[in-house]
């Protein structure tokens, strides 16, 4: 029993490590990317477009990184310690937020009792037992009622993850 938890740990340790490697990777491989070199078809260039996607949260206006493909869309922030937001378009097939940002890489945690107590979000690991603060899951705007992986998409929706 005490080898399965061990390698339990061990296993999350390099999750964690292979997943803000790739978090280092994919911001370092995005910073000179022009929106404007996107494949879609749909994006037009003129002189008078910026080269940095925009979207309003709010009263203020936030770089937005559109993450997956699919069909359906929403918009995840995730405010950190510092306050600080960061922005993503989520594109997917999957049902649930939970799926979605795991599949992308997002999130992570442990399975608990009232589902998965994520831990881990766009790569920043807050633990309760040793920081005293947690990832706190809203839906527009609004305290969740049900876990990420419990939580069905629905299309316009905005959720998030925030230090509380």
């Amino acid at each position: 029993m005490q080898k399965k938890t061990e390698l339990k740990k061990l296993l999350s340790v390099i999750l964690c490590i292979v997943l803000i490697a790739a978090v280092a990777l994919f911001t370092t491989g995005c910073q000179d990317t022009d929106i404007n070199e996107t494949p879609d078809a749909e994006t037009s260039t003129t002189d008078d477009v910026a080269t940095d996607e925009q979207i309003t949260v709010g009263d203020s206006s936030a770089d937005v990184t559109v993450l997956g493909e699919g069909e359906t869309s929403f918009t995840f922030t995730v405010t950190d310690v510092a306050g600080a937001d960061t922005v993503f378009e989520i594109r997917t097939d999957k049902t649930t937020v939970g799926d979605a940002l795991i599949e992308l890489g997002l999130i992570d945690g442990e399975a608990s009792a009232y589902g998965l107590y994520v831990k881990t979000v766009n790569g920043v690991t807050i633990d309760y037992d040793t920081d005293g603060k947690y990832w706190a899951f809203y839906v527009n705007e609004e305290y969740a009622s049900s876990g990420v992986d419990s939580t069905q998409i629905t299309e316009g929706a905005t959720y998030s993850f925030k230090v509380e």
